[in-house]
């Protein structure tokens, strides 16, 4: 089946349509700038240009970058507070006219990994952790996935939380070298993983294209391996979740 995925990020909207049944894109992906705002009417104006982009009409799966249990935004995240309780669902749909199925953004990247990528061999309990404006996470137990997992939330010293001082933003913010972002990166790791012991991490977002840059500076008693699907996992992710939603 063919459906529509959207990955919401902190920069940008991407886009594409996926083939549900081999994991790929049957077109290119689409990009477009995240309103400057992050508020509700924009970023669902945002969401209906990218379905005109594409002519697209049926059932759409989106990527959002924050909590969201049954459609509804549970935390801001790095967006507007006036998205706390919003009906993300029921708002794109009305803006749109298609049907929607909404999941925090790095849920969708690990569905897509766990499927199709870098975990599809993966056993026990996996993590995905997507590196980008903030860092986002995902969780799944011998494939099935777990929630709302906000691992970026985590406070850290003077922090209200960690990705403040430990995604991939601030290293561009603070023009910092891979090796000192990665000192940073890997302090998150390690408190993820004795608070949780996963089996595998998988490390994804757009700074899992450099993972050569900085892996020597990574040390995690677990598996850490990169994303395969890179910048596409999120748009297939949110096409499989439509997809198993409704049973198509």
């Amino acid at each position: 089946m063919e459906i529509l995925g959207i990955d919401i990020g902190g920069s940008s909207l991407k886009g594409g349509i996926v083939d549900t049944n081999t994991g790929k894109l049957i077109t290119p992906s689409h990009k477009i700038t995240t309103p400057e705002n992050r508020e509700p009417d924009e970023m669902a104006a945002a969401v209906k240009e990218m379905l005109n982009h594409f002519s697209y009409t049926g059932i759409v799966g989106c990527g959002f970058p924050t909590i969201v249990k049954k459609g509804i935004c549970k935390h801001e995240g790095n967006l507007s507070r006036k998205w706390l309780d919003v009906d993300v669902d029921g708002l794109f749909e009305k803006t749109t006219g298609q049907e929607f199925t909404v999941i925090n953004d790095a849920d969708a990247a690990g569905l897509a990994e766990i499927k199709y990528g870098a975990g599809r061999d993966a056993t026990g309990f996996a993590l995905m952790i997507t590196v980008g404006t903030g860092l986002g996470s995902g969780a799944y137990l011998h494939g099935e996935l777990i929630p709302n997992f906000e691992l970026g939330q985590i406070p850290y010293k003077e922090y209200e939380k960690i990705e403040e001082w430990a995604a991939s933003s601030i290293k561009t913010e603070q023009n910092l070298s891979y090796k000192d972002w990665a000192y940073r990166f890997n302090i998150f790791l390690n408190h993820v993983f004795r608070i949780l012991n996963p089996d595998v991490i998988i490390v994804g977002g757009g700074i899992s294209n450099d993972w050569d840059k900085f892996e020597k500076y990574l040390d995690v008693d677990t598996r850490l391996i990169p994303a395969q699907l890179r910048n596409e996992s999120g748009i297939l992710g949110a096409a499989i979740a439509a997809k198993s939603k409704y049973n198509r």
